[in-house]
């Protein structure tokens, strides 16, 4: 049995990321297994992590949370390993905060182009057109990256969302 160095809370076998405080692990192995004696026979109690469910490292999650957007967010902020871990809750938050302002920029572009382009007899279609792709690869990118640092165990922090994703789950950046 192992414990995380950074707040003590008991680990299963295999863990990388504490599922507490979401810092990677260097395994100790001065926590036992908790163990009853009776004259007949020893009992093992297993603790809380082992019992059966195996949660995934807090990496993976945090990456899972950007996979469909604010609903993987959401559903991350319900599960109950997960709902209390700050890193997760960061990169929820931050997933559903980022797409909301995505789409609603592609509403306003929509709008935009469908106003504009009839006004210049087609002209601005011309220039929205490979706008359109920019925007596209720009948005694809950023999520592709948020995707990667959260993978690699880090809070990168988008200029305005991420303020708000970093004030919701209690992070200090």
């Amino acid at each position: 049995m192992s414990a995380c160095q950074s707040c003590g809370t008991a680990l299963a076998a295999e863990t990388r990321f504490c599922q507490s405080c979401g810092s990677p692990t260097e395994l100790r192995s001065d926590v036992s297994v908790t163990a009853i004696e009776s004259p007949a026979q020893v009992a093992v109690i297993p603790l809380p992590a082992e019992a059966g469910s195996k949660t995934m490292d807090t990496n993976l999650v945090g990456a899972l949370t950007y996979l469909a957007g604010f609903i993987t967010g959401i559903i991350f902020l319900v599960l109950d390993p997960y709902k209390s871990n700050s890193f997760v809750r960061f990169h929820a938050f931050q997933s559903i905060f980022f797409n909301i302002a995505w789409i609603g920029f592609w509403i306003v572009w929509m709008i935009l182009s469908a106003v504009l382009t009839p006004l210049t007899a087609g002209i601005f279609g011309l220039i929205a057109l490979p706008l359109m792709l920019i925007f596209t690869l720009a948005g694809f990118g950023i999520w592709l990256f948020l995707m990667y640092q959260a993978y690699q165990q880090k809070l990168f922090r988008l200029p305005i969302v991420g303020k708000f994703a970093a004030e919701q789950a209690g992070v200090r950046l």
